[in-house]
């Protein structure tokens, strides 16, 4: 299967609150390459990762779920075309995801799939 690009959601003025979470001064290096090994198999197998791994949700939102340090990740991704767009996060004890978190990826998720060069930009991984 092709390696599937991956698109981060940004605002109108081009900032995305996933990059600056991941880069956050004080997140540790151990978070950030769980995160990453986290996205560079979503962008190997895409539409065909599945449970316990990746989950659909609702209104075309898919979950990359990972747990570090009793602590669940979720980040929120949908597609656009045969493109991956992240379109939000949230760490969380709790198994499970808020209905306003969705909301907020669906509705991010819309914005993308409207006008992909505005609301979103290329995210590079490292090789994987």
């Amino acid at each position: 299967m092709p390696k599937t690009d991956i698109r981060v959601f940004r605002d109108t003025t081009g900032r995305s609150d996933f990059l600056d979470w991941l880069g956050e001064r004080g997140r540790s290096l151990q978070l950030r390459a769980k995160c990453y090994e986290k996205l560079i198999l979503l962008g190997h197998f895409g539409n065909e990762l599945r449970r316990p791994m990746a989950d659909y949700l609702r209104d075309g939102v898919y979950e990359l779920r990972f747990k570090y340090r009793n602590v669940n990740y979720r980040i929120f991704y949908g597609f656009i075309g045969r493109q991956i767009a992240l379109v939000s996060h949230v760490a969380t004890k709790l198994d499970k995801v808020a209905e306003k978190d969705i909301d907020t990826a669906a509705s991010r998720l819309q914005l993308a799939q409207s006008d992909r060069d505005t609301y979103t930009a290329e995210m590079d991984l490292p090789d994987g």
